[in-house]
């Protein structure tokens, strides 16, 4: 007896539905575990993912685990996330780092070893401003209210060395601050000397630094305690591993990274003597 093509057909779905209800068919092992990666967004998504990527590719080789960039686009909603400790690793600003080891125990793994972090006060060059005190109620970009260098620091300096009062406006991005300072629509803007050095030529030509703070130590990546020591070893020793190939080296200078080593909450805890509490914004 010959069976019809019906027949067929609905015996050849009952055997996908079980091959999948079985677990026999699977994009990828059951067993693998992923860990979700936040990263602190100073650039725009498509930058973020183009720098990361290739890293979390690398910790996946080496490691066998999944890694899911893990994005939030804004650095409030950044803040929320590892407030909430929705992140298993995290790139994060120093004053990030410390609220996050106070909520939710992130210990800070790696950072930048050789430079540090610098906030910077940009203006149109060629403009009219020239002086810090000239932008006493003046609009002054920023990217969030809590970018340590970019925005806490800077208005901390502002309000306390040269006791001027500005009108921040929140742009999202350190990219935005720099557009917005270059096509004239804010007066100043606020951001770092590392994300100011990733800016097309055409932006950083037409900026002048009017101003910078004192250097503070750098964005660490962080891990949630949740995440096994064995693990974080694993991930640790990969970062760090980055820095004996040229390939290594390129994906750290995109973050940016210049040399990488270890790190531990102790670089941190004296940033809680800067008395930037009363600017930062739950």
């Amino acid at each position: 007896m010959t069976s019809s093509p019906l027949t067929i057909a609905t015996y050849f779905i009952a055997i996908l539905l079980y091959c999948s209800s079985s677990g026999a068919i699977s994009a990828q092992p059951s067993g693998t575990k992923t860990f979700s990666v936040g990263i602190v967004p100073q650039f725009d998504s498509r930058k973020i993912h183009k720098i990361w990527r290739p890293i979390l590719k690398e910790l996946e080789k080496t490691t066998g685990y999944k890694f899911r960039l893990q994005g939030a686009p804004t650095i409030p909603e950044f803040e929320k996330e590892f407030n909430a400790g929705h992140f298993d690793f995290a790139y994060m600003n120093p004053y990030h780092a410390l609220r996050a080891n106070n909520r939710q125990g992130y210990i800070p793994l790696v950072r930048d070893i050789e430079k540090r972090l610098q906030g910077i006060l940009v203006v149109k060059k060629g403009g009219r401003i020239k002086k810090v005190a000239e932008l006493a109620n003046q609009t002054v970009s920023f990217p969030a209210p809590n970018a340590l260098g970019a925005s806490l620091m800077i208005r901390a300096d502002l309000e306390d060395l040269f006791e001027i009062q500005v009108q921040p406006k929140y742009v999202k991005t350190h990219s935005s601050v720099y557009l917005n300072v270059a096509l004239g629509i804010t007066k100043a803007g606020g951001g770092v000397q590392k994300t100011l050095e990733q800016q097309s030529h055409e932006v950083r030509d037409a900026l002048h630094i009017i101003y910078k703070t004192r250097h503070v130590v750098p964005h660490p990546i962080s891990v949630h305690p949740r995440v096994s020591s064995a693990v974080i070893k694993q991930v640790t020793d990969t970062l760090l591993s980055l820095s004996n190939t040229t390939q290594g080296q390129r994906m750290l200078k995109n973050i940016p990274i210049k040399k990488i080593g270890t790190t531990s909450m102790e670089d941190y805890t004296s940033l809680s003597k800067l008395g930037l509490e009363r600017f930062y914004q739950e």
